[in-house]
């Protein structure tokens, strides 16, 4: 019987990445894979009625109405303009400190992170914000890049995070719990950001040379503040502070946060027909993308559990005699090296439904709830997905980040400055696993 869930499990990722290598679209990819296995696991063409309901079912499920709601608010955001301001007031407030250009990336990109979720959305914005007149002061390419890498792939783990509002679903754990859960991860990441940058840019000042800035009277940088930075607070106050106050849901959350984005741009005059045109074919574009997967991904992980190969996994799991934290560390060593060459919404929708049952088993071991467990679990996961957005050779971001560096920049460039931050990354990936209370005491203050 081992044997027999050994085979199938090879035949059914080995089909898959064969699927994926000869470049057929991932979501098209998971469709070929289900028929196939429809046919051959569920009686025939019989089985294909099921396969209708799976993709129907995946797919009006209450809690991914966030996810187009999240998407429409970054690219409103994205393209009202209102983030050039708000850098503006932004750039103000930093004096002569050592990397000052490279931590307003930092600033900015965690404040674009609880208004846009799209990491790639964040790298493009802040690239072309800040990378002239980075270079334009010389600073070198490791503070450069590597700061706006990193700064843009907080769209990920702060929320409001589409991609974690998925995990969520596919996972089948609460999505607001998870939206809270992954915040002082998130703020942890740009903690972090910004010590590497000060200390290496206080050993190593040849880094960021340092630059007069005219001094600004402290009355016109508060009155910027309260008019482009404190109304921001409003927005995220409606996406994350109604969850975590219990009074609405995250789709109510994520409905009222839109509305406020449209009103915020067109309160600033960043608001014409054609950024609505264009933010709704653009979010249209993207949910489809994502909804087709996820449909394809659900009835992938029942014939994974039908064939009985999740439940092999699971025993193969509990079987070995390690401890839990092992098992986990060792998952996620897979999902880095996936990482290196799949985008993070691929690998998510291939692991979760092996991973997570192996999780829910392990959870009395490693001293948790099943479902606190999960959400443990899934905000590690969350941020190795992240970290992948980000790795070398083939991580979006970095792509989208040579799209906007300046002309001579190389992709070995780009690798480099990014190393540092995947090391920052790495440690709050151990603390995360070596402490559980780091992802699960916000979610407990706010049930309790």
């Amino acid at each position: 019987m081992i044997a027999e869930w050994w085979v199938i499990l090879l035949v059914i990722f080995g089909a898959l990445i064969v699927l994926l290598a000869i470049g057929m679209p991932v979501a098209f990819a998971f469709l070929t894979i289900n028929v196939v296995g429809v046919f051959v696991f569920w009686n025939g063409f019989v089985g294909f009625n099921q396969l209708v309901l799976s993709i129907s079912k995946s797919v009006t499920h209450f809690s991914i109405l966030p996810v187009p709601l999240f998407i429409l608010m970054g690219e409103v955001m994205f393209r009202s303009g209102i983030a050039t301001k708000q850098m503006e007031v932004l750039d103000s407030w930093f004096g002569r400190v050592p990397g000052r250009l490279s931590l307003m990336a930092v600033g900015g990109g965690t404040m674009f992170a609880t208004l846009t979720g799209s990491g790639m959305a964040g790298t493009a914005m802040l690239g072309k914000l800040l990378v002239p007149d980075m270079e334009a002061r010389g600073y070198a390419k490791p503070m450069t890049l590597g700061p706006i890498l990193g700064s843009g792939g907080l769209a990920i783990m702060i929320p409001p995070s589409a991609l974690g509002v998925l995990l969520a679903a596919i996972g089948d754990f609460s999505v607001g719990d998870f939206l809270i859960a992954i915040v002082v991860p998130g703020l942890l990441m740009g903690l972090l950001y910004a010590t590497y940058i000060l200390v290496r840019c206080s050993l190593q000042p040849q880094l960021a040379p340092p630059y007069d800035v005219p001094p600004q009277p402290l009355l016109p940088k508060i009155l910027n503040t309260l008019i482009y930075v404190f109304p921001l607070a409003a927005i995220v106050f409606l996406v994350i502070g109604l969850i975590f106050l219990g009074v609405a849901t995250p789709t109510e959350s994520a409905a009222l946060g839109a509305m406020g984005t449209f009103v915020l741009a067109a309160m600033y005059r960043g608001l014409d027909w054609s950024v609505v045109t264009k933010g709704l074919k653009s979010t249209l574009g993207t949910t489809v993308m994502m909804f087709m997967i996820l449909t394809g991904s659900t009835a992938f992980g029942q014939i994974l559990a039908f064939t009985g190969a999740s439940r092999g996994l699971v025993e193969l799991a509990t079987a070995i005699e390690v401890a839990p934290f092992v098992i986990i560390v060792f998952m996620m060593l897979i999902l880095m090296v996936m990482g290196t060459f799949m985008e993070p919404l691929s690998i998510m929708f291939l692991t979760v439904p092996i991973y997570f049952p192996i999780v829910e088993t392990l959870a009395p071991g490693l001293g948790l709830a099943p479902d606190q467990a999960t959400i443990w679990f899934g905000a590690i996961m969350l941020l190795n997905m992240q970290m992948a957005s980000t790795s070398p050779p083939f991580g979006l971001q970095l792509f989208v980040m040579r799209g906007v560096a300046p002309p001579g920049t190389t992709m070995m460039d780009i690798y480099k400055s990014a190393l540092p931050f995947l090391g920052c990354d790495s440690l709050v990936m151990l603390l995360m696993i070596l402490f559980p209370s780091v992802v699960l005491w916000l979610p407990s203050l706010a049930a309790g």
